[in-house]
């Protein structure tokens, strides 16, 4: 079970633990446990990050619930996560983690490096809730299988969890740059897919 002293490690020797996991399966309990007594946001934070990193398909699906999970009890102003059984049980490859997060953390360790708390009001109760609901509408685009549709959803998901962790501020603006940028970006695919289907349907149409 994790220790007082591991839920004060910087996130980045967490993610330096996860990538040393031994076993070619991780499962979310053990992603969950390694975060210790950490808030929503801790959760939040790697299971976003995870989406971003280059996994086998359907990964981000599987990582997907437990976001759309968290993300409303931040919504609703809950003080500690919760998953059910069915979803700590849930495994996936290790060797996206053990390809990826070599390549994040040094960043990752460079960015705490420098982040301090500013412009808090974006951190209060209305502010939370507000990251929360961005979050659940993020989360539930993951779980789609939409091809290279996770990366921007999961950065910015990231990016907003790691704001609540640091309660930097100028990160959370980052974060919502980042969530409306993904926005954008599946309603344009969304309308050039619905354009090129319609154009099909009138070239085999019968004239």
């Amino acid at each position: 079970m994790p220790n007082a002293s591991t839920n004060q490690l910087p996130l980045s020797a967490v993610l330096v633990e996860i990538a040393a996991h031994g076993e070619a399966q991780i499962s979310v309990a053990e992603l969950t446990q390694m975060f210790g007594g950490r808030a929503i946001g801790a959760l939040l934070f790697i299971f976003g990050l995870v989406c971003v990193l280059p996994l086998p398909p359907g990964s981000t699906t599987i990582l997907g619930v437990p976001l759309l999970l968290l993300a409303p009890q931040l919504l609703i102003g809950a003080s500690a996560p919760w998953l059910p059984q069915g979803v700590k049980r849930r495994t996936f490859p290790t060797a996206g983690l053990k390809a990826g997060l070599p390549r994040v953390i040094p960043w990752l360790q460079k960015i705490e490096a420098v982040s301090r708390p500013r412009l808090v009001l974006l951190f209060s109760p209305v502010g939370e809730r507000l990251i929360g609901l961005v979050c659940t509408v993020l989360a539930v685009v993951l779980i789609l299988p939409i091809p290279l549709g996770n990366v921007l959803p999961g950065l910015a998901v990231t990016l907003l969890a790691f704001s609540l962790i640091q309660r930097d501020g100028l990160i959370a603006l980052i974060g919502f740059a980042v969530a409306v940028t993904s926005a954008s970006v599946l309603v344009l695919a969304a309308h050039i897919l619905v354009n090129m289907i319609h154009q099909a349907i009138h070239i085999l149409s019968p004239a």
